[in-house]
């Protein structure tokens, strides 16, 4: 598996601005979180999509062809790293209490 994090520059208030993603061996999403600037988020995996967020259909694309973007900056992530930031995902969106919502 790999993860990857890509940042989305942009001033739309409704589109998320973090998107973190765990790709299988042939770069297809398994599981992906996307985060909002007001700290909403949003996370699919191949049980569980809604109609503002789903695993593509297509592979992912490389880390330095999403930053080629002026747009899009992407880096690779450790395991550890989306894992904390799935839990979290999945926490918040169970009404987990005593968790802040993220910040961006």
């Amino acid at each position: 598996m790999r993860y990857v994090k890509t940042i989305w520059n942009h001033e739309l208030d409704d589109e998320p601005v973090h998107y973190f993603s765990e790709l299988d061996e042939d770069g297809y999403e398994v599981r992906k979180v996307q985060l909002f600037r007001d700290g909403r988020s949003e996370w699919a995996d191949t049980d569980h999509e809604t109609a503002s967020v789903g695993l593509s259909e297509i592979p992912f694309p490389s880390v330095a062809e999403i930053s080629e973007s002026e747009e899009c900056a992407a880096e690779e992530i450790s395991a550890e790293n989306f894992e904390e930031i799935w839990n979290s995902a999945r926490d918040v969106r169970r009404g987990a209490s005593g968790l802040r919502p993220f910040v961006v």
